[in-house]
């Protein structure tokens, strides 16, 4: 293992049960070695997700683990040391990733370690805050629009709550490959969805989309329930409906059939590749990430207390180090 000199314990913000934001707690912890094919990482921002804040109030990862545990998956941050066959990176470099989703990652501390490959370069030109914000939300929108859509240019593509941490950066994407994107969203985020590439707009608060919108190519849904079959309404036949939640008793596969569309739920995966092409749209000027709010590492609670208002624009991110 090649390592600078680092310290044997570290920060972390730990929960011992289930609950309210408050019981996210300041903990000091033993610091994690790389394994094979591993790379530690001195984390400098991490960024927050729904997943967070749901894991906490179930306490229970999607994986079955349970408390104690570390939340967060959003890293950005300095390679402290690298284990045995990794020669992606080495000590110093300056890397951002998802690591280990669904499984327990432990972002919300100042080292973290997973596969060399769950990581890639921090994009030229962004901070750590802003390069903590993108892993999780901008993944999930390349592989929800890229790998399960196959969106081409021409089509039409609806962006649910485009406002949002992978809303926003889904409309980005979408433009990038050429589509005509619709987004909804509060009047009040508009004008910046317009700046962002928006075509069209919906004010879910005083439109129905589902009365207004036909012949949509593909719908990204992260909010569920009744979303799902009003939006099956809104595609053409060989549209495709991509979930962001997992399915339940809403999700309606065989409406989808009948239709003549696709209906499927989409997980996010660590991805390299995907890292590497949303990374090349951040350097060319083509994705920008917003950031609605940045806290300490201590004040993880207030985050989530923040993210679970669901009026951000944008992502909220926890700053571990400056140094």
């Amino acid at each position: 293992m090649h390592q600078a000199t680092t310290p044997t314990t570290m920060r972390a913000v730990s929960q011992d049960a289930a609950g309210a934001p408050d019981v996210l707690k300041l903990v000091t912890v033993r610091r994690p070695d790389p394994g094979r094919g591993e790379i530690l990482v001195r984390v400098h921002a991490a960024g927050v997700n729904p997943a967070d804040w749901k894991t906490r109030a179930r306490g229970v990862f999607a994986t079955g683990a349970t408390p104690p545990f570390t939340l967060g998956f959003d890293v950005s941050g300095v390679v402290a040391a690298v284990g045995q066959g990794v020669t992606l990176f080495r000590p110093g470099d300056a890397v951002f990733g998802m690591p280990r989703f669904p499984h327990p990652a432990g972002a919300y501390a100042e080292y973290v370690t997973a596969p060399a490959r769950h990581f890639a370069p921090r994009p030229e030109g962004l901070t750590h805050v802003q390069a903590g914000a993108l892993p999780l939300a901008a993944l999930t929108a390349w592989q929800a629009l890229v790998d399960t859509a196959d969106v081409r240019p021409g089509q039409r593509v609806l962006v649910h709550a485009a406002a949002g941490g992978v809303g926003h950066l889904a409309v980005q994407i979408a433009k990038a490959r050429g589509a005509h994107v619709i987004g909804t969203a509060s009047a009040a985020k508009h004008e910046v969805l317009r700046a962002l590439g928006a075509d069209e707009l919906i004010d879910h608060r005083a439109q129905d989309f589902a009365a207004v919108l036909r012949d949509v190519d593909v719908v990204v849904d992260g909010i569920g329930g009744p979303h799902w079959a009003r939006s099956l309404r809104t595609l053409r036949p060989g549209g495709t409906l991509v979930s962001l939640l997992p399915p339940d008793g809403d999700f309606p596969v065989a409406e989808a059939e009948a239709a003549g569309v696709r209906a499927v739920f989409m997980l996010v995966e660590p991805d390299h590749g995907g890292l590497r092409a949303i990374t090349s749209l951040v350097e060319e000027g083509r994705l920008r990430v917003l950031v609605d709010a940045v806290l300490p590492l201590e004040e993880a609670a207030r985050a989530h207390v923040l993210g679970e208002t669901g009026r951000t624009t944008g992502k909220i991110v926890l700053s571990v180090t400056d140094a």
